[in-house]
């Protein structure tokens, strides 16, 4: 394995010098553009274009969890955990066409504000306080710890040095405001791009090395003959990982909740295209996709070639710290190979991804604490200029709440990307019910929306405990139950967010229909030609469904 080399160094403080340079320039350069104070702070409102966007949104979400975990999963799994990617190109042409119009039309700005001109200042005040509390203990812990941890092992530093440079770099890129996340998202997603790639490539070579041959493509095709098995899409119950990846439910059952709750409810990333019109905000979401449906080259394919190399002896003990098998420990082992200059890269895409995720995040939390706590509860008169000094402090406290909590939740044993499935996933039906049916259904009550609220959370740690105390063996013939080894059949994390999601819709109609009708809140301005589309986003839609038939066709 080489070491941190100077060429290493020097590549990496290229890429540091790029951003930081092109972020003064995009925050000097367009200070005095149009817009509100904090229109222009939060949400960049009229100032990204469609090829921002759409980076911006890559650049948020890959992130460690993905280099990291998802690597992970697939030294674990294989190309099925891939599902969570190409599902999101689905989902993201779904919301550009079914969801962005209505926040568009409505000028919804957050994800609280469209609860409170729906439902009102209770349901939203409620979630506004969790998605705060979420965003800080959960996300944003996650991707700096996972980051840190995976740039201590390829540098040799410190893990808390690494968390405090991570935390400081992505502050001062979100003080700048939305438009500087946006625009140096540009740069982070090229890195992590090509980075990303050059990685993939490597780590095939040497694959193909095993064999006595080189290249990409015969290390793909070696990598087929060692680990064929890997390349499963669709996994079957007597697959050891199925409680993970549920056959057919990761492509039209659970999976379609997780992600349109991800890319439809979710200020971290619709928060992007909000401040744009909507022929340009579905341009970015359509380019986003198109970015989405390569990701698992980049992010899953060099954990399938580091089993391989494992398999074959090549990493040594490098998989096993402390003579226990680690996945998490697939992409920085194979970083670890790489040669001088090479490595230095790939440290950059690593950087630039968790930084972008950081700031995108941290933007986020600003952004609702000062619209949605701060303006609305403590002080409805501030000026425009205040609001933009609140939301700074906001991502100051929290970053710093972040590098504290981070090294005690350990993360790192529940494995990151795991980690924040599971937290997310117990809420994630609840908020994806009480949104499709504040936009659709005229009658949904603001009892219905604080019943989803809670309700969703109970229904999840309800089923999530249920094999305790009963058996659930008579789901095992239809799939939604799998015998976990320990005497007892548990419902797969995926199968119960659907459940969940299933039982929420029924109690929200039930609760709206048998109460007095209310119609003291606004409802969503809503008409046909709001969900029309251009020739070229058909077209590109069209493609991005085909190349998906023909992923998942043959399984």
């Amino acid at each position: 394995m080489t070491s941190f080399t100077s060429l290493d160094t020097l590549v990496f403080l290229i890429y540091f010098v790029a951003i930081s340079a092109y972020g003064i320039w995009i925050y000097w350069s367009k200070k005095r553009s149009s817009g509100k104070a904090t229109h222009d702070f939060f949400l960049a409102e009229g100032s990204l274009t469609w090829w921002a966007i759409g980076a911006s949104l890559i650049a948020s979400n890959i992130s460690a969890e993905q280099f990291i975990g998802m690597s992970g999963a697939g030294f674990r799994i294989g190309m099925a955990i891939a599902v969570y990617e190409l599902m999101s190109a689905a989902t993201l042409v779904i919301v550009a066409v079914f969801f962005m119009p209505i926040y568009l039309k409505n000028r919804i700005y957050t994800m609280p504000q469209f609860l409170e001109q729906r439902y009102g200042p209770a349901v939203a005040a409620t979630m506004a306080v969790f998605w705060l509390g979420l965003y800080v203990v959960v996300n944003l812990t996650a991707i700096l710890y996972l980051g840190a941890l995976a740039i201590s092992s390829i540098a040799g530093l410190n893990v808390l040095a690494c968390m405090l440079f991570l935390a400081v770099f992505a502050t001062v890129i979100t003080l700048g405001g939305m438009k500087v996340i946006g625009y140096t998202d540009v740069i982070q997603v090229l890195c992590l791009v090509i980075g990303g790639l050059v990685t993939t490539w490597i780590a095939l070579d040497l694959v193909a090395a095993l064999a006595g041959g080189q290249g990409a493509v015969r290390g793909l095709s070696e990598l087929y003959l060692r680990a064929g098995e890997h390349f499963n899409m669709v996994l079957t119950r007597d697959d050891p990982n199925y409680m993970d990846l549920p056959g057919m439910s990761t492509i039209i059952g659970g999976m379609l909740i997780v992600n349109l709750n991800y890319w439809g409810c979710n200020q971290y990333i619709v928060q992007r295209a909000l401040g744009a019109n909507l022929h340009t905000a579905r341009k970015g979401l359509l380019f986003a996709a198109f970015l989405k449906l390569l990701m698992p080259v980049i992010v899953v394919l060099p954990g399938i070639a580091a089993y391989a190399l494992d398999k074959s002896g090549t990493l040594g003990d490098a998989m096993r710290p402390g003579g226990e098998l680690n996945p998490d420990r697939a992409y920085p082992t194979l970083l670890a190979l790489l040669p001088a200059g090479l490595k230095g890269l790939a440290f950059a895409a690593l950087v630039a991804a968790v930084v972008a995720s950081l700031a995108g995040k941290a933007n986020s939390v600003a952004t609702i604490f000062t619209l949605d706590v701060y303006n609305k509860h403590v002080n409805r008169g501030a000026s425009e200029q205040r609001m933009v000094w609140i939301g700074r402090i906001s991502v100051v406290a929290a970053m710093a709440i972040a590098v504290l909590l981070a090294p005690l939740l350990g993360i790192d044993k529940k494995g990151g990307f795991q980690y924040i499935q599971e937290y997310t996933g117990f809420v994630s039906p609840g908020i994806l019910a009480m949104f499709l049916l504040g936009f659709y259904w005229r009658k949904t009550t603001a009892a219905a929306a604080m019943f989803a609220t809670i309700g969703g959370l109970v229904f999840s740690v309800f089923l999530k405990f249920l094999p305790l105390v009963m058996d659930l063996g008579f789901l095992a013939p239809i799939g939604f139950a799998i015998n976990n080894g320990a005497g007892s059949y548990e419902i797969p994390f995926l199968d119960r967010m659907l459940i969940v999601f299933v039982m929420v819709v029924i109690g929200m109609v039930l609760l709206s229909t048998t109460a007095q009708r209310d119609d003291s809140h606004k409802r969503m301005v809503i008409d046909r030609s709001m969900f029309r589309v251009d020739r070229g986003f058909a077209v590109g839609s069209v493609v991005i469904f085909a190349v998906l038939v023909a992923i998942y066709g043959g399984w």
